[in-house]
């Protein structure tokens, strides 16, 4: 036997075990198969299989397996491999869920068959995640777990010393929790660390050993939330309404990912890609997603086009203009472009406000004068070597330089100004800083050459 199969070699031959295993509608080999993978390579297997194959696999396999499968994948594919489900099995994968991956999916879902599956649940869960699925995504209350590690404040430390000791899912579902201290009208008064339950006597009230606890209200926004996880070592935080009851608790595995998965929207919003995309997909539905901003860059280049049009002339008596054309207006889109990354992480992170433009601004052009000069000197010395004119190297180089500090100012502003007008800073920030920076530079090239028309002929 080649004792040097190469990966490419081993995960071919695992697709086909797989392929065999549905075929064959051999749960245990399934489950044999997929536990020797991680939970991404599993789920990109499961994704490499046709839509009847995926459905027959979360059939197979157990329970367990396919709760896992289902909370590795993306929200909108999650939904939609539990739709192709029978419900009875749907259910069943629920049960193993925890109650905020729940109501996620839940929201995700069509509403139909949405409620096939909440009316076959149990109905204190099912109100729960009802619940849960009212509030907002990337808020406090749309991101918690209804599972609390609640203690009455009458308990001590061997009661809670006794319910840590079992082996059951509902313990399980407390990973990461401290022990949360509830006085009789259900108000949260204290927490108590770990390491503390087991330093202490067990027969002392928790009421002994806490301390007060950090909270947060269902509505605290997704960069608050980070905030918290960045200025203290907390695995979790309680959510409370505005009674101080406890309504769930946020884990910084759920704020965490959500943080990554705005990164990842927000980069292909940059990339005119509008809402999350995977090649899993069908293809209509990726090609829709991509032509909305494609075709309104149709008009914005028409716009930019319109420019060169108006100085044909000068293209005409001086042909080598145009070779730097495009280098203009490139090196300072990629500048602006890094002012917009900027701006949108500070945004994203709580750090800057729309009505922080104009500091902004100030900020950005300073930036913008230094590298715009070094930039235009740069290029403008290129261009007098490459062509033998020094009138076109003070042509392009006054051009770089004024349209990088132009691009640079842009970027760093527009997307407050479009956040404060309502709009979604991430989709519209790069088409309308390309097209500017696009007619810019042609601007500053054409006019400038113009005018230096009798030292460049």
């Amino acid at each position: 036997m080649n004792q040097h199969v190469t990966p490419i070699e081993i995960d071919i031959d695992l697709s086909e075990e797989l392929q065999a295993a549905v075929a064959a509608g051999d749960a245990v080999q399934l489950d044999s198969l997929l536990e020797r993978l991680s939970l991404s390579e599993a789920l990109r297997e499961l994704l490499n299989l046709t839509v009847e194959e995926r459905g027959s696999v979360l059939t197979l396999v157990s329970p367990e397996m396919a709760a896992n499968l289902i909370e590795e994948a993306p929200h909108e594919v999650a939904a939609d491999l539990m739709e192709g489900l029978e419900t009875e099995r749907a259910v069943e994968i629920m049960d193993e869920l925890d109650s905020d991956v729940q109501a996620d999916l839940i929201g995700d879902m069509e509403h139909e068959e949405a409620e096939a599956i909440l009316s076959q649940m149990d109905a204190e869960e099912a109100a729960d995640v009802r619940r849960l699925s009212e509030y907002e995504d990337d808020t406090a209350g749309g991101l918690m777990m209804s599972e609390v590690f609640a203690c009455a404040d009458t308990m001590t430390v061997s009661d809670v010393i006794k319910v840590l000791a079992k082996d059951d899912d509902d313990v399980d579902r407390y990973r990461g929790q401290h022990p949360y201290i509830i006085d009789g009208t259900g108000r949260l008064v204290g927490v108590v660390s770990l390491r503390g339950l087991l330093a202490t006597k067990r027969a002392a009230l928790l009421t002994t050993i806490m301390v007060e606890p950090k909270t947060v209200l269902a509505n605290a926004t997704l960069s608050d939330l980070g905030d918290i996880f960045d200025k203290f070592d907390f695995l979790g935080v309680p959510v409370v309404g505005d009674d101080g009851k406890v309504l769930g608790v946020v884990s910084r595995d759920a704020v965490s990912q959500a943080l990554l998965e705005r990164a990842e929207s927000e980069n292909l919003k940059l990339q005119g890609v509008v809402g999350d995309e995977l090649r899993s997909m069908p293809t209509w539905l990726r090609s829709r997603r991509r032509l909305a901003w494609l075709s309104a860059n149709i008009v914005l280049n028409m716009i930019a086009a319109s420019v060169i049009s108006a100085y044909e002339e000068t293209l005409l008596a001086v042909i080598a203009i145009a070779v730097f054309l495009p280098m203009v207006s490139d090196m300072s889109g990629c500048s602006g472009n890094q002012a917009v990354g900027v701006t949108m992480r500070e945004l994203s992170l709580g750090l800057v406000r729309p009505k922080d433009a104009f500091k902004v601004w100030l900020k950005e052009i300073s930036v913008g004068v230094i590298n715009g000069i070094a930039l235009g000197i740069l290029i403008g010395i290129v261009a007098w070597i490459w062509k033998g004119s020094p009138a076109l190297g003070l042509v392009i180089g006054a051009a770089l330089a004024l349209n990088t500090m132009l691009a640079v100012s842009i970027g760093g502003v527009v997307p407050l100004l479009l956040k404060r007008i309502g709009q979604d800073p991430a989709v519209a920030s790069g088409p309308l800083l390309t097209t500017v920076t696009d007619m810019a530079g042609f601007f500053f090239v054409l006019s400038l050459a113009t005018l230096l028309m009798p030292w460049l002929v």
